[in-house]
């Protein structure tokens, strides 16, 4: 994988990830936590691509293609 896409999925997945703490934090979040003990789906969707965006891109910039 080149350097461009793996910076353009890290930075997705970190923005991805930012949402998902924010939703997280939502009344409706807050919600269905009281009430079913788990976080909102949308909340949780966007923790796990965002973590896995951010895996995604640093290991392209990890192993990515040496000069």
């Amino acid at each position: 994988m080149s350097r461009i896409p793996s910076i353009a999925f890290l930075v997705v997945g970190v923005i991805l990830l930012v949402f998902g703490l924010n939703a997280s934090d939502s009344v409706s979040s807050e919600v269905s936590n009281a009430v079913t003990g788990t976080p909102t789906n949308k909340s949780i969707w966007l923790l796990v691509l965002g973590a896995l965006g951010i895996l995604a891109g640093g290991a392209g910039l990890v192993m990515g293609r040496k000069p």
